[in-house]
């Protein structure tokens, strides 16, 4: 992968295996707490996975012992001081980030090492599946500090995971939420006693072995279909995904490989 080459200040990227590639926040001593420069630099990283036709899942976590400690606090001292198109400015760059990795065309898979808080829940939130080590906390922190859950996709993510009752108590506390309640809440779907980073990769290694176009038009719509309204328009796009997908030789490939009880050969086309 290309992206591999690029230089990044606040994170660490590797292909771990071929077509998963690996993202860790790599700022361990501040608790990967979000700066400026790592929503610059999410951001950049997610255009250049868009382009890597062998990138086929992401695996998301952080360096040390934290997941993220969300915004960080020691560049917040000037944020009631920015006008409000500055403060625009600054919610729609740390937005973007999130957005883009929530947007990425392959699977994302958060592996939860530690504590994911504020803006670090909503990048949690912002992937497809989440895992979470035992070690693992997540608290919406945001009303602890002055300001909204209303924050970074958080509002509207967290109630499609777990209803608008437990999120309101999460939200209006700023309450931590421990590891195996949030497996229980269904937050996480897994909580993993061993390395939760292998576990991640584990699952990743199911997503690869099948087609790069099924798994692709499948988080389309699984992600569309949340912002529709009607069953109806639900299955219009589920119609045109399917149709799309006939025209593509790894359908053929699957089947011809199920009659010849061997495993396809996908080609990604």
């Amino acid at each position: 992968m290309k992206t591999l080459d690029e230089q990044f200040e606040t994170l660490l990227v590797e292909e771990v295996e071929p077509g998963i590639a690996l993202v860790t926040l790599n700022r361990p001593a501040r608790f990967n707490a979000m700066t400026n420069t790592m929503f610059v630099e999410l951001e950049r990283l997610a255009w250049g996975l868009e382009t890597e036709d062998t990138c086929r899942v992401v695996v998301l976590t952080g360096a040390g012992q934290a997941f993220c400690a969300g915004y960080d606090l020691a560049d917040a001292d000037d944020l009631p001081n920015l006008g409000a198109l500055g403060m625009l400015d600054q919610q729609e760059r740390a937005a973007r980030a999130l957005a883009s990795i929530r947007s990425l065309r392959v699977p994302v898979i958060a592996a939860v090492n530690g504590a994911a808080a504020g803006g670090g829940l909503a990048l949690a939130l912002a992937a497809d599946i989440r895992l979470a080590s035992s070690a693992a906390k997540f608290n919406a922190a945001f009303v602890r500090i002055g300001l909204s859950a209303g924050d970074l996709g958080t509002s509207w993510l967290l109630t499609r995971l777990i209803g608008p009752a437990k999120t309101s108590e999460i939200c209006f506390t700023g309450r931590i939420v421990q590891a195996a309640e949030a497996g229980e809440l269904g937050i996480v779907n897994s909580v993993c006693d061993g390395d939760v980073v292998a576990a991640a990769v584990a699952l990743a290694r199911l997503i690869v072995a099948n087609s790069p176009g099924g798994v692709e038009l499948s988080k389309r719509a699984l992600q569309a279909n949340l912002e529709v309204g009607s069953y109806a328009a639900a299955i219009e796009l589920e119609n045109r995904g399917q149709a799309l997908l006939t025209r593509s030789p790894d359908m053929s490939e699957a089947l011809t490989a199920f009659k010849e009880k061997r495993a396809p050969q996908f080609q990604g086309k």
